[in-house]
């Protein structure tokens, strides 16, 4: 990667004795939109602090577009950022909200004008300028919140969990206007989540965090595709990956009467036989109907729960003795108690060492 727009080399941050960030290293490229995604505590909202200039590291560097920021101040970094709370001033309009920061700078007011109403345009929100905060829907402060970053001149924009306190509905119509965003500008983004489907839709490449590091940066394809052990391959998906644990022995996998040829699984190095193993397989890549007959592993279920989700259905099951769900056409008719055949593709499959969990 040449010229990335942000660097991290070595960072580490500790609380007392608590480490939060350890060794942690990333370039980001110019104009990327890099998601951290990972679970609560996992250390992705303060490595973002950190490139804010919110927190000071223990040590290592950063730095923006060949700049090393580590010891400037937020308002010197180049960057905007939008927070999970709006954080609007309730007795200011919409306008105000937006200009509030420029009019501080000393900007010329024909350049705030400008800079507002381009933000206003491109965000939507032309007819709630002479509004306030109190009279705006929760999509609508935040809408504005993006917008108070959009009006800076920034190199980089950092969104912390911006929607997270947002209905189901109004989080799929900002997501759209967030990546709309990001095509308009081109500028670099850095955007952190808890919710993988905001990460999958969103992202150029995903960084998957854990106890403070990174355990695969990669795009949200290959994440999903080819996750680099069992912890990214149950975070990612929804709903998440089956697991069967179960034994290497003569080029299959068996779990219990379930035997399983691995000869179209790409391996990174051949394990050898007695290896105990986990196989992955996501539910939406059970096959049912028709196209059983062409699957090369074809085995009998029973359902025990099924949950309509509308354009699909989700079937809980047994295989091998152990949970299994299957992701059908919400058009299927399946109840409690029937038996389907379902097939199985070894090549979509994922195998795990159970001891370390890494992918084989």
């Amino acid at each position: 990667m040449t010229n990335p727009s942000v660097r991290i080399r070595d960072l580490d941050l500790a609380f007392g004795a608590v480490k939060v960030l350890s060794g942690l290293n990333l370039d980001i490229a110019e104009g990327e939109f890099l998601v951290l995604l990972g679970s609560s505590g996992c250390g992705k909202s303060t490595l973002l602090n950190c490139i804010a200039g919110l927190l000071e590291p223990t040590d290592g560097q950063i730095w923006i577009r060949d700049r090393n920021v580590t010891w400037e101040e937020p308002s010197a970094r180049g960057i905007g950022m939008v927070f999970q709370s709006y954080a609007l001033y309730p007795q200011m309009t919409v306008r105000g909200n937006l200009s509030f920061g420029l009019k501080n700078a000393r900007l010329p007011q024909a350049d705030i004008d400008r800079r507002v109403a381009r933000a206003a345009e491109i965000l939507q929100i032309g007819p709630l300028l002479e509004r306030k905060p109190g009279a705006l829907s929760g999509g609508q402060r935040q809408r504005v919140a993006i917008g108070r970053a959009l009006v800076r001149d920034v190199d980089v924009f950092l969104f912390d969990e911006p929607l997270s306190n947002l209905d189901a509905k109004l989080r799929a119509d900002l997501r759209v206007e967030i990546k709309r965003l990001h095509q308009q500008l081109g500028n670099t983004m850095i955007y952190v989540t808890h919710d993988q489907v905001e990460a999958m839709t969103l992202a150029d490449r995903i960084a998957i965090m854990r106890s403070g590091a990174i355990v695969q940066l990669a795009s949200p394809e290959d994440i999903y595709n080819r996750p680099v052990n069992r912890y990214v391959a149950d975070f990612i998906g929804s709903p998440s990956m089956n697991f069967i644990d179960g034994v290497l022995a003569g080029g299959m996998f068996r779990a219990g009467d379930l035997v399983v040829p691995t000869a179209g699984h790409a391996f990174g190095a051949v394990p050898g036989d007695g290896r105990e193993v986990t196989m992955g397989i996501r539910p939406e890549h059970v096959v049912t109907g028709e196209l059983v007959a062409r699957a090369p592993v074809r085995e009998q279920v029973t359902v025990e729960l099924v949950e309509p989700m509308g354009a699909d259905t989700l079937v809980w099951t047994r295989l091998a003795g152990q949970p299994f769900r299957i992701r059908v056409d919400g058009q299927a008719a399946v109840r409690p108690q029937d038996v389907l055949t379902i097939g199985l593709d070894p090549a979509k499959a994922g195998f795990f060492d159970r001891r370390t969990e890494v992918r084989l």
